[in-house]
C-alpha cells in the first residue's frame, strides 16, 4: 500500500498518474495547503520541506513503511519499484533521467512563477514578460525534442512524460498558438489518450470537491505569504 499525502496540483497529479499506471494498491490523504496543513508535524516527519506531495509505502526496503518527498524521487523510486515507466536500457534509462530532471529544475519552477504572476500579481509586468517568455521558450525545447521522438525522452513512455504533462496540458492559459506547436499538441493527445491520465483527471476533480467542502467556513493561509510560511515552519519545529 502506498499513502499518498497530497493535493491534485500538477506535482501531486505526476504521482497520481504513475500509481495508476504501475497497478499497485495506494490512497490519497488529503493535504489542504490552503489551510496550512503542510506544517501539521506529522506531515513534517514526511516532507520537511513543508511541500506536497509525499509518500510512504507501508512495504518500503526491507519491507518497513519508508516516506518519501519530492516528486521527481518519488517518480524514480516508484518506477524502480515496479519495473516499470524506468527503461532498463542504459542509455534510455539516462536520457529519462535528464528529461525528469528537465521539468523538475525548469518546467515546474519556470511555469509556476508565470502562473503566480499571471493570477496573483498581474500588475508586474516586468515579472509576468519574463516568466511568460521563458514558459514559451521551454515549450520550443518540447516541441524541438517531440519532432524527433513520439515521446519527451526516448521512444518508450516514462516517467518523464508523467512529469511533465500535469504542468503542459494548460497552455491555453499561457497564451500558446497550438499550431504553432504541433509536436507538442500530439504528444498532449496521446497523454490524454491514457486511461491512467483520464482516470487521473476524474479523481483529480473529486478531491478537489472533497477538500473543498472540508475547507467550508475555515480560515485560509496565505500560501504566496513566504515570510509567513518561514514563521509557519519556524513555530512547528520550534523546541
Amino acid at each position: 500500500m502506498i499513502e499518498l499525502h497530497s493535493s491534485p496540483t500538477p506535482n501531486g497529479q505526476k504521482v497520481m498518474i504513475v500509481l495508476e499506471e504501475i497497478g499497485l494498491e495506494w490512497k490519497h490523504i488529503d493535504v489542504d495547503i490552503g489551510l496550512g496543513e503542510q506544517f501539521r508535524p506529522q506531515h513534517l516527519k514526511l516532507n520537511p520541506n513543508n511541500k506536497i506531495p509525499a509518500i510512504v509505502d507501508m512495504e518500503g526496503p526491507n519491507g518497513r513503511p519508508y516516506a518519501m518527498m519530492e516528486s521527481g524521487a518519488i517518480l524514480v523510486y516508484l518506477a524502480e519499484k515496479t519495473g516499470r515507466l524506468l527503461p532498463t536500457d542504459v542509455l534510455k534509462r539516462y536520457d529519462t533521467l535528464q528529461w525528469l530532471f528537465f521539468q523538475v529544475a525548469h518546467i515546474g519552477p519556470m511555469f509556476g512563477q508565470a502562473n503566480h504572476f499571471n493570477r496573483q500579481a498581474q500588475d508586474n509586468q516586468y515579472a509576468r514578460d519574463r516568466y511568460n517568455n521563458e514558459v514559451l521558450r521551454l515549450y520550443r525545447v518540447l516541441e524541438n525534442r517531440l519532432g524527433d521522438l513520439p515521446w519527451i525522452a526516448c521512444d518508450e513512455y516514462t516517467i518523464a512524460d508523467i512529469a511533465a504533462y500535469p504542468w503542459c496540458k494548460g497552455y491555453s492559459e499561457r497564451g500558446v498558438d497550438p499550431t504553432a506547436f504541433p509536436n507538442l499538441m500530439h504528444w498532449l493527445d496521446r497523454m490524454e489518450a491514457r486511461p491512467a491520465v483520464q482516470r487521473t483527471y476524474r479523481m483529480a476533480a473529486e478531491i478537489r470537491a472533497r477538500m473543498a467542502k472540508a475547507a467550508e467556513g475555515r480560515a485560509q493561509i496565505d500560501i504566496y505569504d513566504t515570510r509567513d510560511n518561514a514563521e509557519r515552519l519556524a513555530r512547528a519545529t520550534s523546541r
